[in-house]
């Protein structure tokens, strides 16, 4: 089977005739969220093909009605589920953006090849995403901005930063 890409969860149901409103797990929820597109339904090793039949966007969530989820039954027993695509659905990016799914798992270190941590999260909005950085000292987060973030290889598991002084400090969580 191919690798599979999260992009939500169920977060709850919504009215009675079985819609769903989704918490995104994605930058493209337009692309990923159409009439027609099958999703997979469940965790990433079972789950259940069903194909999104209405779809529309209320506070940046989009709220589905999926084949087979008529009632607000079967809606609710829903609750919490994670809905998947096949990786092999990506469409390619243009250099310099990356998938978030591409990041995480990454070492970063900075430009003295210091380690900082590894990525744990990728967060924010596409246009204000930041990095959560696993390292010695807590969690960090990290701005995923060009002037920081000044070399990303996702192929190499590497991501090199140049943060500005006190960053790496004052984003840390401690422990």
């Amino acid at each position: 089977m191919d690798d599979l890409l999260l992009v939500g969860h169920v977060a709850r149901a919504h009215g009675n005739r079985g819609q769903v409103i989704v918490n995104l797990e994605t930058d493209f929820p337009e692309e990923r969220f159409q009439i027609g597109r099958t999703l997979l339904v469940g965790g990433s090793e079972r789950h259940v093909p069903r194909q999104i039949r209405e779809v529309r966007f209320h506070q940046g969530r989009p709220i589905l009605t999926l084949e087979g989820v008529s009632t607000m039954n079967d809606a609710e027993a829903l609750a919490g589920a994670e809905l998947w695509i096949p990786s092999t659905d990506l469409a390619p990016l243009p250099d310099g953006t990356f998938y978030r799914h591409d990041l995480v798992g990454c070492r970063v270190v900075d430009v003295q090849e210091q380690a900082v941590g590894t990525v744990t999260a990728v967060e924010g909005t596409l246009e204000r995403s930041h990095l959560i950085v696993e390292g010695s000292r807590g969690e960090v987060m990290i701005p995923l901005a060009a002037e920081i973030c000044v070399r990303i290889d996702p192929k190499a598991r590497v991501i090199v930063v140049n943060p500005p002084e006190g960053l790496l400090d004052i984003n840390t969580t401690g422990r």
